[in-house]
C-alpha cells in the first residue's frame, strides 16, 4: 500500500467515525494514531478499517471502532487520569486510552490475550500501558482508585468491586444487560454521596464472567 492509499484509508476511516456522531478531536486523534490493522490478524486483517466487529483468539472479538470511540469519548479521559480496562481483549481499546491517558491498566482472563496484546504495545512504542492476566470482575484492587475505568463485557449490573474502585468524581463506562441481544451502555458517575447512572446507547458484547479462562 502507497503512502496516498494508506492516508485515503486513514481519511474514509475518520469519517466513518464522525458520520455515528463522534466529534471529540482528541478521540479522533487518538482514533488517527492507533492504526487498528495491527490487532486483527490472518484473514480479518484487510477488513481492519471496517466499521464493523472482528473475530481474534480465544472467541472473543475486536470492537467496532465507532464503538470503541463513543465508549472513550464517554469516559471523558484526561491527561492526568489513570484509567481501569477491564477485558484487553486484541489491545486496541487500551492502545486508544494510552494516548488520552497519564496510565493505563488492563487486565483479561484468557492468558494467550495478554500475550499478545503485549507484543503489540512493545511493537507500538505504548509504554504507558500495564497488561495483565486477571479476573477483570474484581477489578484491580492494589492499584485502585482509578478516576476512569472501561468495561468492555457485558454485567448484569455494573460490578460492585468495580465501583468501589473508582475514585469521587471518576466515571466508568460499562455495558448492562442480561442477554447477548438486548445491553445498554451505561455512564456510571461516583460523587460525594454515592453513584449516578447515564444510560447512552443499545450495544453488544460478550459477557462479564468471572474467573480465569482455562487455555
Amino acid at each position: 500500500m502507497t503512502d496516498a492509499e494508506r492516508a485515503e484509508q486513514i481519511m474514509r476511516f475518520i469519517y466513518a467515525l464522525r458520520s455515528k456522531g463522534v466529534t471529540d478531536a482528541n478521540v479522533l486523534r487518538a482514533m488517527e494514531r492507533i492504526d487498528r490493522g495491527a490487532f486483527v490478524r490472518g484473514t480479518f486483517a484487510a477488513r481492519a478499517y471496517e466499521d464493523t466487529p472482528l473475530p481474534i483468539a480465544c472467541g472473543q472479538t475486536i470492537s467496532q471502532p465507532s464503538v470503541v470511540a463513543l465508549m472513550t469519548e464517554a469516559l471523558e479521559v484526561t491527561p492526568r487520569d489513570k484509567v481501569l480496562e477491564v477485558g484487553t481483549g486484541s489491545g486496541y481499546q487500551a492502545a486508544i486510552l494510552s494516548q488520552l491517558a497519564r496510565r493505563v491498566y488492563t487486565v483479561e482472563r484468557h492468558r494467550p490475550l495478554v500475550a499478545e496484546a503485549r507484543a503489540t504495545f512493545d511493537r507500538l512504542g505504548l509504554t504507558n500501558i500495564i497488561a495483565m492476566a486477571a479476573d477483570g470482575s474484581y477489578g484491580l484492587p492494589e492499584q485502585a482508585p482509578f478516576d476512569r475505568i472501561l468495561v468492555t463485557a457485558a454485567a448484569e449490573d455494573p460490578p460492585g468491586p468495580l465501583k468501589q474502585q473508582l475514585r469521587i468524581g471518576g466515571i466508568m463506562i460499562v455495558p448492562v444487560g442480561q442477554s447477548d441481544a438486548v445491553q445498554t451502555l451505561v455512564k456510571v458517575r461516583r460523587t460525594e454521596s454515592g453513584f449516578e447512572y447515564d444510560e447512552l446507547r443499545p450495544v453488544r458484547f460478550v459477557p462479564l464472567l468471572e474467573g480465569m479462562a482455562r487455555e
